[in-house]
């Protein structure tokens, strides 16, 4: 309670006033002058009254005690005893705080945030946040709810804003044990068939087994090692990468009876397959005017190693020109053919035809054991396929998907996809195959076969075969039945995608992955998971999707274009999935390999306790003997905390209060001030009148 003014006058002018009331006053009490004391009493008192003094009181109520409470929701806190364990335990401590009306808690949940690559558990950022609109005084404390797994813990003797308890109630149990995988160290890229080395780590969070662990190695879907690792030590891993573009190296620890969870169990390793060199062996039967074609194409790909001979006069000819004015070397055909023939990628036959004083037929039979057993053969065909000294009638014939019917098909034509070409990832989206007639340059001339094998991916005039593709034992074998391909790089009436339609050939004879017909892929943007579908076949349907966590969804595919289906879709979980569209499967990790939230999975006390024991806190377990879950009491006190109480959760309460408003009474108002102004008046006239 004091004493406030709410003047009838400006200041000024009443400071005036009692100036000249002093003067006054100070004269008649010079003088004598009777009545003088009383005057100025009187005058005074009317001053009093034009000053209009009053008596205020201010009407405070007590603020609440803020006591921000931070529940970890994060993935190390998804397993299903932890997520009960956190969920009865909230409720336990909104009912134990609710006990205190002027506490006031403010809960928040931390989530993952849903584009995270890379997962963590930030519970003193959202500290942070729940108390920035909050003043430090009335901040009574902190508690956290979490298994300890906490990537953003300050340091001591870094300010928190406040000065009050730090809190935690742990879940999960003391004597939890968790093992995990982890690649050390692996390359990015690998030559194809080149051993490269990678190191792997076993490692075992908590109380480990103390037994060797058995890890499963699969690339590309397909087991290839198991291992014997011993816990926390590198174990090194040698392997060869099968082929070019992606391959994946999966590595799966078993699983230990009892462990916190399975989910990180598994991790992947993507390597990029590169060929050092593609050696392609190309024989000419005789020059002509597509061999340049194809040996300009060649030797335009500097990751191609070329050995090309051209028959330019074969032994049986004798024209009478003198052997040192030929241009020719040897034909090394036991080398090539027998030696060697394994050390190429690919081999060419460019209107080639029999000859055995060339090669002996036993070496045609050579060349097809090196396809069955893995190799490449591709034959561009021109008018001596026809004749009777075709390759067709050779021991080669096993592996050739057509056999031709000793007819050439002499007429003009545009070269055109077929049903199966057109969603084939070797001719499908051909630049100028969308248009009818095709937007390229026509041929004249293609071999007549029957009985064509694999897939015929391109016709000719009357819907003839022109370009077949099969698969033979373990190798690949294709037929380009015309050798006019060189109208398209000479640009005849426009030319066509020779460049195009000869590599992606190649390379489907290489096994580029990215051009098999039956194929599943799936990448990872961010959380975003693509999945790409390729099939010559109809719709595949569904992809089935299985999550980190085991959880399965389906994936509905859209076709994209012919023989291509694609969906994309945005991920909760980071971590490994497993992707299945009929009998091909595929793995792709979401997220961050290395996410920190996934790198300890076990509950701990330890990281808070620093910070708990000095602010005066206290880091308990919520998991209690009997199975359920016990917090610990409230205990408020009143200024600051200067002893930890290891049973209950200290809360420190505010002294904080908020003005309502203010009572006032002013002193000479009503019949108290006309009281004192008639008392004062009357006494002065009193005196006169004496």
């Amino acid at each position: 309670m004091n004493i406030g003014f709410a003047p009838f006058l400006p200041w000024p002018v009443l400071a005036a006033l009692a100036v000249l009331t002093l003067g006054i006053a100070a004269l008649g009490i010079y003088r004598g002058m009777r009545g003088s004391w009383i005057r100025t009493l009187a005058a005074f008192a009317l001053l009093a009254a034009l000053a209009n003094p009053m008596l205020m009181q201010e009407d405070r109520d007590q603020l609440s005690t803020i006591v921000p409470l931070i529940v970890d929701r994060s993935p190390s806190q998804e397993t299903p005893e932890r997520v009960k364990m956190t969920d009865e335990a909230l409720a336990a401590l909104k009912d134990r705080l609710a006990q205190f009306p002027r506490i006031e808690p403010r809960i928040v949940e931390v989530r993952e945030p849903a584009e995270s690559e890379s997962p963590s558990t930030r519970l003193f950022a959202a500290l942070s946040s729940a108390t920035a609109d909050v003043p430090p005084a009335r901040v009574g404390g902190a508690i956290f709810l979490t298994d300890g797994q906490i990537h953003d813990i300050p340091s001591v003797n870094q300010a928190l804003g406040f000065d009050a308890p730090i809190h935690g109630l742990i879940t999960g149990k003391p004597d939890e044990f968790d093992r995990r995988i982890e690649v050390v160290r692996a390359p990015r890229f690998g030559i194809v068939n080149d051993e490269q080395q990678l190191v792997l780590r076993v490692v075992d969070d908590g109380k480990s087994p103390g037994s060797t662990a058995a890890v499963t190695v699969r690339m590309n879907g397909d087991e290839i090692a198991t291992l014997q690792a011993t816990p926390g030590q590198d174990t090194p891993f040698s392997f060869k990468v099968p082929r070019a573009g992606n391959n994946v190296l999966e590595f799966a620890v078993a699983e230990v009876p009892g462990e916190v969870t399975p989910i990180n169990n598994r991790t992947v390793q993507l390597i990029e397959g590169i060929r050092q060199n593609m050696r392609v062996l190309l024989v000419s039967g005789e020059p002509h005017a597509g061999e340049r074609a194809w040996r300009n194409l060649l030797k335009s790909d500097a990751s191609v190693d070329l050995v090309h001979f051209t028959i330019l006069r074969p032994p049986d000819k004798q024209d009478g020109t003198p052997i040192n004015e030929l241009s020719l070397i040897a034909f090394p055909t036991r080398e090539l053919f027998v030696d060697k023939i394994t050390s190429f990628d690919l081999i060419i036959f460019d209107r080639y035809q029999d000859r055995p004083n060339v090669l002996p037929t036993i070496y045609y039979d050579y060349m097809a054991q090196y396809v069955e057993n893995g190799g490449a053969l591709l034959v561009a065909a021109g008018p001596e396929h026809a004749a009777g000294n075709s390759i067709a009638l050779t021991p080669l014939s096993s592996v050739l998907p057509a056999e031709p019917t000793g007819q050439m098909i002499e007429k003009p034509f545009y070269p055109r996809l077929s049903e199966q070409g057109r969603k084939h990832p070797v001719t499908r989206g051909l630049d100028g195959s969308d248009t009818e007639p095709p937007h390229w340059g026509r041929w004249f001339r293609s071999v007549d076969v029957e009985k064509p094998q694999g897939q015929t991916v391109m016709v000719g005039a009357d819907n003839h075969p022109l370009l077949v593709l099969n698969r033979v034992g373990q190798g690949r074998v294709a037929m380009l039945l015309s050798d006019e391909g060189w109208l398209w790089a000479r640009g005849y009436e426009g030319g066509g995608p020779h460049v195009s339609l000869y590599r992606r050939i190649a390379h489907w004879l290489l096994k580029e992955p990215a051009l098999e017909e039956e194929a599943l892929t799936a990448r990872a943007a961010g959380r975003t998971l693509e999945v790409t579908r390729q099939t010559i076949g109809d719709d595949p349907g569904p992809a089935t999707v299985k999550a980190p966590s085991g959880r399965t969804e389906s994936m509905q595919l859209k076709q994209t274009q012919p023989g291509l289906y694609q969906a994309q879709k945005h991920m909760n979980e980071i971590g490994l999935y497993q992707i299945t569209s009929g009998n091909l499967s595929t793995l792709v990790h979401v997220g961050a390999v290395d996410a920190p939230e996934f790198k300890a999975m076990i509950s701990t006390t330890e990281t808070l306790k620093p910070l708990a024991d000095k602010t005066k806190g206290l880091v308990i377990r919520v998991a209690s003997s009997g199975g359920g879950v016990t917090v610990p009491p409230i205990l408020p006190v009143r200024g600051a905390v200067r002893i930890a109480d290891n049973q209950r959760l200290t809360i420190r309460m505010t002294d904080e209060t908020v003005l309502k408003g203010v009572n006032t009474l002013p002193l000479f108002a009503g019949f108290a001030g006309l009281a004192a102004l008639l008392f004062a008046f009357s006494a002065m006239w009193w005196r006169e009148g004496r």
